[in-house]
């Protein structure tokens, strides 16, 4: 949602700025990748910056966004493709559930499917293990839910 949202600021502002008028530049989200297509390499670039500073503005981690180099055709045209990384992969997964059974926690971790499920007894362990996974440095966002009632 939050990703749509900053699309569609993107959007407003490319309608608005002086510089993008008349050219054929443009936004476009589709599922978890957002495609930037604009006339030259210049623009492109002005484009890219103004999508992840709208990505940033909404409290979205830099760490799930994934740039691809900008595509130039042979007439100028450019294309660049900013992809949204969403869930955890299985490498990572591994990785952070090896952090916390090195840490020693009474706890016990399930990666199920592209997320992790820590289960303890003790309310005091869980929160232990969110201080420790926020205070290591992972190649990814971590966001943490609580289903406890």
């Amino acid at each position: 949602m939050e990703i749509e949202n900053a699309v569609n600021q993107a959007k407003k502002e490319l309608a608005n700025r002086f510089d993008f008028k008349g050219s054929n530049a443009e936004i476009t989200l589709e599922k978890n990748e957002i495609k930037l297509a604009a006339p030259d390499q210049f623009k492109i670039n002005a484009l890219h910056e103004m999508v992840i500073n709208k990505l940033a503005k909404r409290q979205i981690s830099m760490k799930s966004v994934e740039s691809l180099p900008a595509e130039v055709s042979p007439l100028g045209h450019s294309r660049q493709v900013v992809k949204i990384k969403q869930g955890i992969e299985q490498a990572v997964a591994k990785q952070i559930t090896g952090f916390v059974r090195d840490a020693k926690f009474k706890v016990t971790t399930q990666i199920q499917g592209d997320a992790i499920r820590v289960t303890s007894k003790s309310r005091d362990d869980l929160q232990a293990v969110i201080a420790a996974v926020r205070g290591h440095e992972f190649p990814v966002a971590v966001s943490f839910q609580n289903f406890r009632d």
